[in-house]
Parts: C-alpha cells; structure tokens; sequence
C-alpha cells in the first residue's frame, strides 16, 4: 500500500462531450468544406473524390475495411440567366436563412467559393444557430422524434 500513498488521488468527473449545438455546426461546417473543395475542384477542371471507410463482407464470409469513394452531391445549380444559386442543406433539408429565402445567387464559380467559405465562416461562429436547429429538428421530425 505504500506504493498507492504516494499518489494524489481525486474526485473527477469527465465531461460527456460537446453540446448539441457544437455537433451541429460541426456537422454543418464539415459538410460546407467538402462543397468548398467539390466547387474548386470543377473549377480547376479535376474530380473530387474523398474516400471513407467501409466494412465490406468477401464471398467467404470474411469481413474487412475497404477504402470507398464517398458520393458527394452539389448544393448548386445553374438557374436561369447563367447565375449560380446554392441551398445550404442540413441533412435533407434546406436550411432557410430568414423567411422565404433558402438560396444564394452568385454570378461565377469564384464567387461561389468565396460564397460558400463565408457561410462557413458564419457557421463556424454560430450565426447560424437558430437556422440550423430548426432545420435538425424538421429533420428529426422525419424520424418521429421531437
């Protein structure tokens, strides 16, 4: 036991992890970041592919990690007049920045970018909170909880 009496022992508690509201923002944040470099990918004339890990079963039954390209769907199009208008989505639904208005228009694909780093911006610093809880909890309704 005298090993153990030279410790300094106390009573603590881990924190459980971040808030909600961090999550998602987080979640949001990431997903901006991937549109980002999606956007200067076609811009630069070159494919993003970002890869994830899947547990794949062989025909043996045998089970193991591959590396797969993820699928990751653009936020914009081209809409009448040549200008290009982009939806922020929060999971499957569209997150409305006030009253009516869920898009931004932008007349080039380097407006774009710049378009979609300062909404991260201003998601990273939490301006856009009460958007995107609403758009969770729209999303969560889909799945009957509240």
């Amino acid at each position: 036991m005298s090993t153990l009496a030279k410790l300094k022992f106390t009573a603590a508690v881990r924190k459980s992890g971040i808030s909600p509201v961090q999550q998602r923002r987080n979640k949001l944040s990431n997903k901006l970041y991937e549109q980002i470099e999606l956007a200067r990918a076609q811009s630069e004339g070159r494919t993003y592919a970002p890869t994830r890990l899947r547990t794949v079963t062989d025909i043996d039954g045998n089970r193991k990690q591959m590396e797969m390209p993820k699928r990751v769907k653009t936020w914009w199009f081209v809409a009448d007049g040549g200008r290009i208008v982009f939806n922020v989505r929060y999971g499957a639904k569209v997150v409305e920045f006030s009253k009516g208005k869920n898009a931004i228009e932008v007349a080039s694909p380097a407006e774009l970018i710049a378009a979609l780093q300062a909404v991260k911006t201003a998601v990273e610093a939490g301006e856009l909170d009460a958007q995107i809880t609403a758009a969770s909890g729209e999303l969560r309704k889909g799945f009957g909880q509240a």
